[in-house]
């Protein structure tokens, strides 16, 4: 009788998930222990993906990906500082950052929609999503009342709820809930914060509920519900975990916002890969007791460009995260199904009644390979300096401006001209240069603060570094994590002055722009190139085995970081960005000075 119960509750859910694609307003509501849609308990079986992570062209496919696999609604952040990297210009237009159509993709595919706003989310993204220009700001404090703070969210939700106000389930929409900040509870108390958020989300049109996210232990609870809103469990896979959201507010549903199938990796790790047995676990035991959940990840994507994200413990206080999200996700960072995917869906099936059928599993994304190509000598960093700030000290890369990238400070050593060398404090990796010769690394990652300055014959030398930072933090107490020199520099106890500083954004603009030059023979810095040709595109990873850490670019666009410490020494190339015909690859290497080969494989491993 029990599993008859439980099939009949899951039925209606894929019902109702056909008849939201009617376009019809409907009614989601939160009943004392179950969400209600158009008066009835209903079961949200969420799969979370990030527009900003695919390729806009796969959007569709993934959903489809997610539905076949038995969910009904689709989970997504939002990353504000993908839509905002300039102070108050929004781009809701550009490649994969129409947010609205991402929405309307769901709902045509017949998902639901949860909606996560932020404006601070976490994600493993860069700064957890909040935009890099509030750190020029040098007392700034962010996710709570600080005035400049919230002049900049109050911009953020007005112009992100006029793209999605009218996609609510109110107004015929799949938007069922918003959610307000983002386990808050792990980080700070200001409820005054947390109750300003939603008051502006009202005011900007958004009428369904809310709900909020935090870790099922009592204090987080506390500090990061609000009155009225359901309570999001990161993650609710027990009858404890239950029972913690009840005790904090009985009056309102619970469910797990973040149940995990995978998990994140930092470089110069192992691969993270849970087994399968414990989502299926967990999943069964949220199917069983009739509770609605969220995956975090169904799908993970890629960390392109910039924007891989860091957490603040190891050895030096830092993790940078890999370029890759494949998260070891139920569907893999090309789209592809996995042995975890299989399980759940045969997991998940089994709940339907006999004579209803999970849909078809859509046909997998071709991908291609290619063979070898020989990366020679293009140009480097040395033949393309802009025009240099001069500054008394180092400054970050956010006091000249610049969000992210590379930055050469330059300065002659005056008094003191070798000895022990000390950055206070480095962000995030550095390569040191004596009179155009290569001395040494600095990792942040590994604590690394000091490096020996070697004699030399000329009367003042000429010191350079050339700064790399590898994306801000994005979780806890460390959220303030400016790029760059961001106090001093010291030789033997001498604070060195007087600094010409370059900065090397090193966006698409500067690629696009790029002219071969005549490198300096054996000094790091080198930019690499080379073209391959294809009768036809798809997917594709490219190996980086050869090159030892830097960036690459594909026909312009950026595919985001490689280093040879791993574990990824391949980055995914999707087939929207690259052409039949010949195809140009750059690459840029801090430390390699001689060219290497790449080549495509179907494969991340």
């Amino acid at each position: 009788m029990k599993k008859l119960l439980l099939t009949g509750c899951l039925a209606l859910s894929c019902w109702m998930a056909q008849a939201q694609a009617d376009k019809k307003p409907h009614v989601f509501a939160l009943g004392k222990s179950e969400f209600l849609l158009d008066g009835k308990p209903y079961q949200i079986i969420s799969g979370e993906m990030h527009p900003a992570r695919i390729p806009k062209e796969y959007w569709r496919h993934r959903i489809q990906m997610a539905k076949a696999m038995g969910c009904n609604t689709i989970a997504a952040y939002v990353f504000w500082n993908y839509h905002e990297q300039t102070e108050g210009t929004f781009d809701f237009t550009s490649d994969n950052r129409d947010i609205a159509e991402f929405v309307r993709i769901c709902q045509e595919e017949n998902m639901w929609v949860l909606f996560r706003p932020g404006p601070y989310v976490c994600a493993e993204w860069e700064f957890g999503g909040l935009p890099p220009y509030l750190l020029r700001i040098p007392d700034i404090k962010v996710r709570c009342m600080d005035p400049r703070y919230m002049a900049a969210v109050e911009r953020y939700v007005k112009a992100l709820a006029a793209q999605v106000k009218d996609l609510q389930v109110t107004k015929g929409g799949p938007i069922l809930m918003v959610q307000v900040e983002n386990e808050y509870g792990s980080f700070g108390n200001d409820k005054n914060y947390l109750l300003r958020l939603k008051e502006l989300w009202d005011q900007n049109g958004i009428v369904v509920p809310y709900y909020t996210a935090d870790g099922p232990t009592a204090y987080m609870l506390d500090a990061g519900s609000i009155p009225g809103a359901a309570i999001g469990l990161d993650s609710g896979g027990s009858d404890e975990a239950f029972a913690a959201a009840t005790r904090q507010n009985p009056d309102v549903p619970s469910f797990s916002s973040e149940s995990y199938p995978g998990w994140l990796t930092h470089w110069g790790e192992k691969w993270a890969r849970p087994g399968i047995k414990g989502i299926v676990d967990e999943v069964k035991y949220l199917m069983d007791h009739k509770k609605s959940f969220n995956l975090y990840v169904i799908h993970g994507g890629t960390n392109f460009g910039y924007t891989a994200g860091a957490n603040s413990g190891g050895k030096g206080g830092y993790e940078p995260d890999l370029t890759s999200y494949d998260y070891d996700a139920p569907i893999n960072e090309n789209g592809d199904t996995t042995a975890k995917y299989n399980a759940l869906r045969q997991l998940i099936g089994s709940y339907l009644p006999k004579k209803q059928k999970l849909p078809k599993i859509p046909s997998a994304i071709p991908t291609i390979v290619f063979p070898e190509v020989k990366l020679a000598a293009y140009s480097s960093i040395w033949e393309h300096l802009p025009a240099p700030v001069a500054s008394v000290q180092p400054k970050p890369f956010e006091a000249y401006g610049q969000d992210y990238g590379f930055m050469v400070y330059k300065t002659k050593l005056i008094g003191h001209k070798s000895g022990k060398l000390t950055i206070t404090e480095l962000h995030d990796y550095a390569t040191v240069y004596l009179n155009g010769q290569y001395v040494g690394k600095l990792d942040r990652r590994l604590g690394e603060r000091t490096i020996d300055i070697p004699k030399s014959d000329v009367k003042d030398p000429v010191l350079e570094i050339v700064v790399e930072g590898m994306g801000r933090i994005n979780f806890a107490q460390f959220l303030i994590d400016r790029k760059g020199i961001t106090d001093r520099v010291v030789l033997n106890g001498m604070t060195l002055m007087n600094w010409e500083v370059y900065g090397l954004p090193m966006d698409e603009v500067f690629i696009k722009n790029l002219q071969s030059s005549k490198a300096e023979a054996g000094k790091p810095g080198q930019f690499f190139a080379g073209k391959f040709s294809l009768e036809k595109t798809g997917d594709t990873f490219i190996d980086m085995s050869g090159f030892k850490k830097g960036i690459v670019w594909v026909n312009g666009h950026n595919l985001g970081r490689y280093w040879e410490i791993g574990p990824q020494k391949r980055l995914y190339c999707p087939a929207s960005w690259l052409k039949t015909g010949e195809n140009d690859i750059k690459v840029f290497d801090l430390h390699q000075t001689e060219g290497a080969a790449v080549s495509g494989h179907k494969e991340m491993e």
